[in-house]
């Protein structure tokens, strides 16, 4: 096995890409020889995405074929070609090439024998276009060409055609190669693995677009985002500030907010000292703060929208709802039991100021903040717990100030 490391290589490789370089440092790698070059897979036991190569493959390339593969692997992550948007038919070979050839429209260095638009058998199709409209086009080809190799086999019964036996080149009817024999230049097994509603896999997911982020925050800060086109540089940002799924949301919200209430109990032995020490109970609670901004800013419309949201939630976990503008409405702060249903209102019409529920947020020891806003006001002090922000698509494009922390965005 070659000794070939590709992480000592990659940030040479990436030099003229920030934006690429910077997801790749968020990105874990790894050397198998299982694979015969590259691909990209959830992996159950960190519930990250991982990179798997092969050091053979790598050793054998040019500087500008690795840049490149490495540029692939990632596209595949960035079109969510791991973590869903899935065919009916699930993963399939078919679709497998399909995603290639739309990633391969965007690079030009790319080691022989890849699938490209435009080339060999795949010559009448354009470039630059969505992994489904080549799945739909393939699965026409394929169809077309099974009705072709029929209408022959028919044609040639009993004559004595010498490609029965073996000897003919197999290039089919186009001169171009068999369909049926095509296959993609990176190792796509594993994608099946791990269903959407797997933990990890949802885990996977929100650490990616937290990665994406922050790798389009860099590359934004650096004032170039190297060879990404403006189409797909909209695209990614799209999927930054898609409409949220909160049920998943707010799932993985209070998993990663959890801490752990004990209690002695004698219904339960304790495993050290049985029946001489009582055992312990642990309920794994989260405390949750939701701080709804009540500035004049925020129309009526958004708090309505708000609070359409939050009776959704209401629906799965209990939280606390916690007025603001430029200071916490105490008096108005409420618990909102699970099950509940609540009207909306509006209590302060003033300014705007984060740092004031981020204090109250930090002195009232919760596990988690969720801030509901048009984020029209300075950047807040830090938060002790976790915070997310809940804003519309339109306030979420252009934000007051820039975080790490996550934007989710809703429909107005």
């Amino acid at each position: 096995m070659s000794d070939f490391n590709l992480n000592m290589h990659t940030a040479r490789l990436l030099l003229n890409e920030p934006f690429f370089a910077a997801l790749s440092r968020r990105i874990n790698k790894s050397v198998s020889t299982a694979i015969p070059t590259a691909g990209v897979k959830v992996n159950p036991d960190t519930a990250t995405m991982e990179m798997v190569y092969n050091p053979d493959f790598f050793a054998k390339l040019t500087d500008d074929e690795r840049t490149d593969v490495l540029k692939h692997e990632f596209y595949h992550l960035i079109f969510e070609h791991v973590t869903g948007r899935l065919p009916e038919e699930g993963m399939t070979k078919l679709w497998n090439i399909a995603t290639d050839l739309s990633i391969n429209s965007h690079l030009n260095n790319l080691p022989e024998g890849c699938c490209m638009p435009g080339e060999g058998m795949f010559a009448e199709l354009p470039k630059g276009k969505s992994a489904e409209w080549y799945f739909a086009k393939l699965k026409k080809m394929m169809e077309d060409e099974k009705k072709e190799q029929g209408e022959q086999d028919g044609d040639s019964e009993g004559e004595g055609d010498e490609s029965q036996d073996g000897s003919g080149d197999g290039s089919g009817a186009s001169g171009k190669g068999s369909l049926s024999d095509m296959d993609s230049m990176d190792d796509h097994s594993g994608w099946g693995e791990g269903e959407a509603a797997s933990a990890a896999t949802e885990i996977a997911k929100e650490r990616l677009k937290d990665a994406l982020k922050k790798a389009a925050q860099e590359a934004s800060e650096a004032g170039s985002w190297g060879t990404v086109s403006a189409s797909t540089r909209k695209e990614i940002m799209e999927r930054l500030t898609t409409k949220v799924d909160w049920r998943k949301v707010l799932r993985y919200f209070i998993k990663t907010s959890q801490r752990a209430n004990k209690r002695s109990t004698v219904r339960r032995l304790n495993k050290r000292y049985p029946r001489i020490h009582a055992g312990s109970k642990t309920n794994r609670v989260a405390r949750i703060a939701i701080s709804i901004d009540q500035s004049g800013s925020v129309s009526d419309c958004m708090l309505a929208a708000f609070y359409s949201e939050l009776d959704k939630l209401a629906q799965l976990a209990e939280f606390t709802v916690v007025p603001f503008d430029t200071e916490v409405a105490e008096d108005k702060v409420y618990v909102w039991k699970k099950g509940s249903r609540k009207a909306w209102e509006r209590v302060m019409c003033g300014g705007t100021c984060f740092d004031a529920p981020t204090r109250y947020v930090n002195a009232g020891n919760f596990d988690g903040h969720i801030v509901l806003t048009d984020l029209c006001a300075p950047k807040p002090i830090a938060s002790s717990c976790q915070r997310m922000w809940m804003t519309t698509a339109a306030y979420a494009s252009r934000p007051y100030f820039t975080t790490n922390e996550r934007v989710i965005a809703i429909d107005d």
